[in-house]
């Protein structure tokens, strides 16, 4: 007997598996086929088909938010079945380990929870219940030991998001006494939600499956349905529309933690129509700096954004890099949503880059004065200053000439050279995404408040964090707080 049919009878005599939409041949024909291919994906891709109408639990979303909600009630006694619209779970939270899983930072509790700026009286009542100690003791119970590396942030000791997932996962089919296995159903695209009528909790959610549309009625839902960032990987927004529909209040999804692209610079604007008709009013880099510094990192460097009285709103030490249309990473990130607002407010964002922080303006400004010796400018500040590569072209890029030549200008810049930016990026190539469901239509548990039993976590709701750890930890969170929202309704245990 082949592997898939032995789970096809193993399934065929689960009490659980009927109803009238199994009285046909077809209908088990169906049934059949999703199991092939269940076996073949291998045991960590276990479906539970569900062709009854109606669950306890329904988790919707398997990523960090949704599956740290079903090991809370899995491990409370809870029967959870978990949805997710993909082939397997945490399709994103692998994504984030491919250079090395940030789990969390460990800087001090006041300064991790600033992080997150207008939404931090929102978040900080989570981060109490499961802050970034919580994440590494939770990971340490997986069986997962963890390090602080030299900037603060946290990540296993293998720096690998797989081996984590694999163990959780085995945490969530098989819990410890009194818990009871989490029930996975892939290949469920939610495709929309009808709250249950008046008085009653949770509704019914329909989802496109192998096998058709299935509706599945159910008391109790946690939504962790993602933003609108990396919709390959099922975080696609398409839920924006039905919760508008159903009265929630929900806030325009943008880019966040993402590159922005830069306006037309100096070196652009004197940049000849090339031979192959490139249009020379184009934004952005020149062809030349385009061609030879995309990609580069601008290392120890610092940025400022001015407020519009022109005193600095924020300030960091960091780096980020060139790209072909812009700039982008951590140090980037940090500031975008105070960029993504001034270009709202505007229509222009201007950051200033610092290239020598360590330096003074008076020290860099005697380096600039020094006698040259004949020397080109590029090897006087090369040899004065260490200024090369990507920063010297940049300055070359962003300054008229007649500044490039005159000492006080050439020193200013050094020291603050404006970078004008234009527009973000596209917000499918964001790392995580602002705005989502308000939490003005949330109580404390971020249970939705005219719709009962209806829970929202993580990355769809309204908030945003920069890049270091805080993401993944408050998504986390998010995801214990509903889940503790759940149990406080004394839902019965399976």
């Amino acid at each position: 007997m082949t592997r898939s049919h032995a789970l096809f009878v193993k399934l065929r005599k689960r009490t659980w598996i009927r109803g009238s939409t199994l009285r046909t041949p077809r209908s088990w024909l169906l049934v059949y086929i999703k199991t092939v291919a269940l076996a073949a994906s291998g045991p960590d891709h276990t479906f539970y088909p569900l062709l009854t109408s109606s669950v306890s639990v329904a988790i919707i979303g398997a990523g960090p938010a949704g599956l740290m909600a079903a090991q809370v009630l899995s491990e409370a006694g809870l029967q959870v079945d978990l949805f997710d619209a993909m082939p397997s779970v945490g399709r994103k939270f692998l994504l984030a380990g491919r250079g090395g899983l940030n789990l969390t930072h460990s800087e001090a509790y006041d300064s991790f929870v600033s992080r997150f700026g207008a939404r931090q009286s929102n978040i900080e009542p989570w981060l109490r219940e499961f802050d970034a100690e919580a994440v590494r003791s939770w990971a340490h119970g997986l069986g997962v030991e963890t390090f602080v590396g030299t900037s603060g942030r946290v990540f296993p000791k293998e720096m690998k998001a797989a081996p984590l997932l694999r163990s959780w996962l085995q945490r969530l089919r098989h819990p410890g006494p009194g818990g009871v296995p989490v029930r996975f159903h892939m290949r469920h695209r939610l495709v929309g939600w009808a709250p249950a009528a008046q008085g009653e909790s949770g509704g019914i959610f329909s989802f496109q499956t192998p096998a058709g549309e299935q509706r599945v009625q159910t008391s109790i839902a946690i939504l962790a349905l993602g933003g609108a960032s990396w919709p390959r990987l099922g975080s696609d927004g398409a839920w924006v529309p039905w919760f508008c529909a159903n009265g929630v209040g929900v806030a325009p999804l943008t880019p966040a933690n993402s590159g922005f692209d830069v306006a037309t610079t100096a070196a652009r604007e004197t940049e000849k129509t090339s031979s192959e008709g490139t249009a020379a009013d184009e934004a952005g880099w020149s062809a030349y700096f385009r061609e030879r510094f995309a990609g580069q990192p601008l290392k120890s460097v610092a940025i400022t954004v001015r407020g519009d009285d022109q005193t600095s709103v924020f300030e960091r030490r960091g780096e980020f890099v060139v790209t072909e249309t812009g700039v982008e990473g951590s140090l980037i990130y940090a500031a975008s949503s105070l960029l993504r607002g001034a270009l709202a407010d505007k229509g222009v964002a201007t950051l200033y880059l610092d290239l020598l922080p360590s330096h003074t303006y008076a020290q860099v400004l005697s380096a600039v004065q020094a006698p040259r010796d004949g020397q080109s400018l590029a090897n006087h500040l090369r040899r004065r200053l260490r200024l090369e590569g990507v920063k010297t072209a940049l300055l070359n890029e962003l300054l008229p000439r007649e500044s490039m030549r005159d000492h006080e200008l050439l020193a200013r810049a050094i020291k603050s050279l404006p970078i004008v930016l234009a527009v973000p990026r596209p917000i499918e190539e964001a790392i995580s995404t602002a705005g989502g469901v308000r939490f003005e239509s949330l109580d404390e548990f971020l249970q939705i408040s005219h719709a009962p039993g209806v829970f929202c976590a993580g990355e769809m709701l309204d908030w945003e964090a920069p890049t270091g750890g805080y993401l993944l930890t408050a998504c986390m969170a998010s995801g214990v707080r509903a889940a503790r929202g759940v149990l406080r309704l004394g839902t019965t245990p399976a």
